[in-house]
């Protein structure tokens, strides 16, 4: 008798949370039932955002600097397979290493630059550019533009030959 007794107490124990109403079986688990499933329909599954592909060996001009569009200057950007940028900075070519990473990250590393003498109009188009770049941390490609953007600002690019 203690044995049935015993059997019947797991069986009921392990019952009682099926029998229970959704909303206080949430509750017991610690999760949260939205109105949608309150109401009998049942919420949608997030699905996870496919990873993009950084667009390595592809050339990119500037088209914007900081949400300004960029005119009459001129700076280029191309990341090769082996993970090294380089380009034209308005004034200056340059070169840093450039590692595409997880959850599209970037990051740039040191810059080396060529010291070629401008005016201080095209140095100070080619200092931001470079500080844009070189803080970059988030890349995306959006309307088939690429998106790079850090703590120093914000460029777009647009593909080129």
């Amino acid at each position: 008798m203690i044995r049935r007794l015993g059997l019947a107490a797991v069986l009921a124990a392990l019952a009682v949370p099926m029998l229970m109403p959704d909303e206080a079986a949430a509750q017991r688990r610690g999760a949260a039932i939205s109105a949608e499933e309150r109401a009998g329909g049942t919420a949608p599954i997030p699905t996870p955002q496919q990873e993009k592909t950084f667009p390595l060996g592809a050339s990119w001009s500037v088209v914007a600097l900081n949400g300004k569009p960029v005119q009459d200057r001129r700076a280029t950007l191309m990341i090769d397979q082996n993970l090294r940028g380089t380009g034209f900075a308005g004034c200056n070519t340059f070169s840093a290493s450039a590692y595409p990473l997880r959850q599209q990250g970037l990051a740039v590393g040191p810059i080396a630059i060529t010291k070629r003498s401008c005016d201080k109009g095209l140095l100070g188009f080619e200092k931001a550019f470079l500080m844009a770049l070189r803080a970059t941390q988030k890349w995306d490609l959006v309307n088939g533009r690429l998106v790079l953007k850090g703590g120093a600002g914000e460029l777009t690019l647009s593909r080129s030959l």
